[in-house]
């Protein structure tokens, strides 16, 4: 039995993502949308939907606004463009969601960080005990 390593809809979310990240980038012109990164498409099996999760660089706080405007009319002019580019028989209709989990990972990190030392505070108090 000939198992594939990545199933078709995973190949056609990389796919969209690559060609998304582009389209962001060079046809539109709106500048709320400068710092847009495309981080994952997930298309349904049936591939009717995908979506389409972002971050936006440097701070998240206009993240809902930004939804908006993603999920508006630029959800259709990007669905129109992608069908010029992507090889596929249908385009998935495309929901953007704000991607989370790059903050909730910064929390986290912080967090450890607060709670474990530092190597540079461990080899400060081991001199300082050395010294005693």
């Amino acid at each position: 039995m000939n198992v594939k390593a990545f199933s078709r809809t995973d190949r056609i979310g990389t796919e969209l993502r690559r060609e998304l990240a582009q389209l962001l980038r060079d046809q539109v012109r709106d500048p709320r949308l400068a710092n847009i990164t495309v981080q994952e498409v997930r298309v349904t099996r049936d591939l009717a939907h995908a979506k389409v999760f972002f971050t936006c660089f440097p701070s998240d706080e206009e993240a809902q606004a930004q939804e908006k405007l993603l999920n508006g009319r630029l959800a259709g002019f990007l669905r129109h463009a992608l069908a010029q580019t992507v090889q596929l028989r249908t385009i998935p209709q495309l929901h953007f969601v704000f991607d989370t989990s790059i903050g909730y990972g910064e929390r986290l990190s912080a967090l450890i960080e607060a709670s474990n030392p530092t190597e540079p505070e461990l080899n400060a108090s081991a001199q300082e005990q050395q010294s005693r």
